[in-house]
C-alpha cells in the first residue's frame, strides 16, 4: 500500500528558522503535500510566506493553507485545511483541495457526507503540541476509517517508530510536524517516512 505523507509546518521549531529550506527538502524527500500552518501570521505575512514557499518548491508539491481561505485563493495555493466548525460554515464554491480536521467519530461521519477531500484525524499519540491531552489511539483511527469513504490522514505524535502501524490501522496517510521541523536532515527523514508507509 502507498500511504500519503503530509508535512505540517511550524517555522518556530526549525533550528535555523528557514522554512523555504525545509519546503525544498519536502520535495526532494518525496512528501505529497505541505500544510502551511503558521497561526501567528497575519493575512499579509501569510500571503508573502506562501508565495516564498511556492517559489522555493517550484510547483512540485501541493501547498495547503491552514485556516485562511482568502490567502489560499489569492496565493493560488492548491488547497485549504479547515477546522470542523469552519468547514460546517464554509459556503464558498471551492474546487481546490479541502481538508477537514476532526476529533471524534461523529464529526468524521458528518464530514463524510459533505464535500471534503480528506479528513485529518487526531491526535493519535501524545504530542508536545497538545500537552496534557491523551492521544486518542489507534482504535479511534480504526473506528473512523470504518465509518467513512473519503481518505483519512492521521496526525499527532507520528514518527518513524509508529508510522507503519498507523497506516496498517486504516489511514491512507500521515501528517507529521515536529520531527521534520526539528530535524537536522529533513530530506532524509521525509524519505525514510515515505518508504516506511509505502509497504
Amino acid at each position: 500500500m502507498k500511504g500519503k505523507l503530509f508535512i505540517v509546518t511550524n517555522r518556530k521549531l526549525i533550528p535555523d528558522g528557514d522554512l523555504c529550506r525545509v519546503a525544498k527538502a519536502c520535495v526532494r524527500g518525496g512528501a505529497d503535500a505541505i500544510i502551511l500552518r503558521e497561526k501567528d501570521l497575519n493575512k499579509e505575512e501569510l500571503y508573502k510566506l506562501t508565495i516564498a514557499i511556492k517559489e522555493a518548491t517550484n510547483g512540485n508539491i501541493p501547498i495547503i493553507i491552514n485556516g485562511n481561505y482568502e490567502v489560499s485563493i489569492i496565493a493560488k495555493a492548491e488547497g485549504i485545511q479547515l477546522s470542523y466548525n469552519d468547514f460546517l460554515n464554509f459556503s464558498q464554491a471551492c474546487e481546490s483541495i479541502k481538508g477537514v480536521s476532526i476529533h471524534s467519530v461523529e464529526e468524521a461521519k458528518i464530514v463524510n457526507l459533505m464535500d471534503a477531500s480528506y479528513i485529518l484525524a487526531g491526535h493519535i499519540y501524545n504530542t508536545e503540541c497538545k500537552k496534557g491531552l491523551e492521544g486518542r489511539g489507534l482504535k479511534f483511527l480504526e473506528e473512523i476509517t470504518k465509518n467513512v469513504n473519503i481518505p483519512v490522514v492521521a496526525i499527532g505524535g507520528i514518527d518513524l517508530s509508529n508510522a507503519l502501524e498507523v497506516i496498517k490501522s486504516g489511514a491512507q496517510g500521515i501528517a507529521v510536524m515536529s520531527s521534520v521541523m526539528k530535524s537536522d536532515d529533513p530530506e532524509k527523514l521525509i524519505n525514510s517516512l515515505k518508504q516506511t508507509i509505502n509497504y
